[in-house]
């Protein structure tokens, strides 16, 4: 997907005045997390219902900059109808992306769609950290890691 700034902002402040899950927790939640950004004071919890293998539903509370709330907004809407595993593989697949490495054409590999325009904030790399918050906190909450994930 090519980058265009314009869609870039578009998107970004969209789902930064309007998230999607924001407030929504997932009843009967099965996998939970909470992380924490001290550079920029982000501070999110995602919850997630499981069943059989399939995120079925997802959410997210807290407070956070434009980029870290916007990223979360953009994960939740991904995540929902994955597979445990492919969440996991996308969750491997945005960090990698977000620290600038190639996504590796590996079998695993998906085509990021929309989640590409995170990659924007490549061009400020102070707001990586806000960024990645939602996908640690994602990685978290799969393994049931209940300690409070830093982004430091």
């Amino acid at each position: 997907m090519k980058m265009d700034r314009e869609l870039y902002e578009e998107v970004i402040l969209d789902h930064n005045r309007n998230p999607f899950h924001y407030m929504q927790i997932p009843a009967n939640t099965t996998h939970r997390a909470c992380g924490f950004n001290p550079t920029c004071g982000d501070e999110f919890s995602v919850s997630l219902r499981i069943e059989d293998g399939v995120i079925q539903a997802a959410g997210f509370e807290g407070v956070g900059c434009s980029v870290s709330v916007a990223s979360t907004s953009m994960m939740t809407e991904a995540l929902e109808g994955l597979r445990v595993d492919e969440a996991e593989k996308l969750m491997r697949q945005m960090t990698a992306f977000l620290h600038g490495h190639p996504v590796a054409p590996e079998a695993e590999a998906r085509p990021l769609g929309k989640l590409e325009l995170v990659g924007g904030f490549l061009d400020y790399p102070d707001r990586i950290k806000c960024a990645n918050l939602a996908w640690f906190i994602l990685h978290a909450a799969l393994q049931h890691n209940t300690q409070t994930i830093s982004t430091e």
